[in-house]
């Protein structure tokens, strides 16, 4: 600014300014009431059930009795069973009942190499709802022992 020149802004004084208004953290909810609506939330959320799972999805009911098929069925070897171990690959369940396993071995030279996946086979076949099974016995990838859930390295004493 040059001298001369009226300032491009005003200047006004106050002799007080009022308090801002206080935030409210309540809103008239006792926190009895407070506790009641969480557990109403809690007790609904635990209760619902996935919407839209299909019978042969993951969550599905044929799905789970699938896969409890497959729990029961032990390597003869190995005190644990084939789910866990990490055996099966994969579960693909057609809307008519139609189920294709795709599963290993822990080597091709396994003692149960010819008799598990008919094994497999009898126990999923087993499952209501089921209509047919097919067993696909695959060595790529090959079987590791990365592929074993928690349970059944602490089944085996590795954990």
């Amino acid at each position: 600014m040059t001298t001369g020149e009226e300032p491009k802004f005003t200047v006004e004084e106050v002799e007080s300014v009022a308090p801002p208004p206080r935030a409210r953290v309540g809103d008239g909810e006792t926190p009895a009431d407070r506790l009641e609506r969480k557990r109403d939330y809690l007790e609904g959320f635990l209760a619902a059930q996935p919407a839209g799972t299909a019978p042969g999805e993951p969550g599905g009911a044929l799905y789970e009795s699938v896969i409890a098929a497959l729990k029961e069925i032990h390597d003869p070897e190995i005190p644990v069973n084939i789910y866990e171990l990490g055996l099966i690959y994969g579960v693909d369940i057609t809307g008519d009942g139609a189920v294709a396993v795709t599963m290993t071995l822990t080597t091709p030279h396994c003692p149960v190499a010819e008799s598990m996946p008919g094994e497999v086979e009898l126990r999923v076949g087993a499952v209501p709802g089921v209509r047919d099974v097919e067993v696909n016995l695959v060595w790529d990838p090959p079987w590791d022992m990365a592929r074993m859930s928690d349970e059944a390295r602490l089944e085996l004493g590795m954990l």
